[in-house]
């Protein structure tokens, strides 16, 4: 992941007038390329990278012990802190000029053999401030009885492996049979909160691609390297469900 990082974001120097967001972030995360080495995925280096982005732009503007608070809340899920401050005097003292806020953001494919393009939707500092506020003043929904008798707030993800998945591993395992165990699928739940679910997984797709081949191949120098959206919608049949149910009694056990 390293070496990708690096490779994708190079040493551009961005101009300041008529500056592409995209453009800036990768600039702005270029110095800690080697920071993410044990990072797998490269979606959650954006997303991490994205969060101290914004978090930057929020002291701008904000009190100190609303920036601890934020930094409490982080460090309770596990975030590197110490790295988080670092990128956010990065960019309080490289790039103070630009308070757009990150959004959103989407690596596009390329054409084969070049890095995949990345996409990013920003917001201005009002709109982005004053649709912050109402997400924290709406109630929790839980609490208020909106739920169903047993509904789970969460979204599930089932992927079934298709033929293209399964030639791949015969031609690794020639000797072994394995059509009963390819039956059993696995089923991913994520936050019930994403919108539009399908979007988000065209995202987050290479995430779930990988787990799922470690699962039955763990040489990753054997595992399809140019992977692609299309290409995981071949390997895999997706089924989605946001209507979720526990009818048991027993709590749910969480392995940590």
């Amino acid at each position: 992941m390293k070496n990708k990082v690096i490779n994708m974001f190079g040493s551009k120097i961005v101009q300041n007038k008529g500056v592409k967001y995209s453009e800036l972030l990768e600039q702005f995360m270029t110095p800690f390329a080697n920071e993410f080495e044990d990072t797998e995925y490269i979606e959650d280096i954006f997303e991490f990278a994205i969060n101290a982005w914004n978090m930057a732009n929020i002291n701008a503007i904000m009190p100190k012990e609303n920036i601890e608070e934020a930094m409490a809340s982080i460090k309770k899920e596990g975030e590197d802190i110490s790295l988080l401050k670092k990128m956010i005097i990065h960019k309080e003292e490289n790039y103070k000029a630009f308070n757009h806020f990150i959004v959103d953001f989407e690596l596009k494919e390329a054409n084969a053999g070049k890095e995949p393009i990345l996409s990013i939707v920003t917001q201005e500092e009002g709109p982005y401030l004053a649709s912050m506020m109402d997400e924290m003043d709406e109630d929790d929904p839980r609490f208020e009885g909106d739920y169903e008798e047993n509904y789970i707030n969460r979204t599930a993800i089932t992927l079934r492996p298709q033929q293209p998945f399964l030639d791949w591993y015969s031609n690794l395992n020639p000797e072994e049979d394995f059509d009963e165990d390819f039956k059993e699928t696995k089923t991913y739940l994520i936050d019930d909160s994403m919108n539009e679910p399908e979007k988000w997984l065209k995202k987050k797709f290479d995430k779930f691609f990988m787990m799922e081949l470690d699962e039955w191949h763990t040489n990753k120098k054997e595992w399809p390297q140019k992977r692609t959206y299309k290409m995981f919608t071949l390997w895999f049949r997706v089924e989605l469900s946001e209507n979720i149910y526990d009818l048991e009694k027993n709590p749910i056990l969480k392995s940590e």
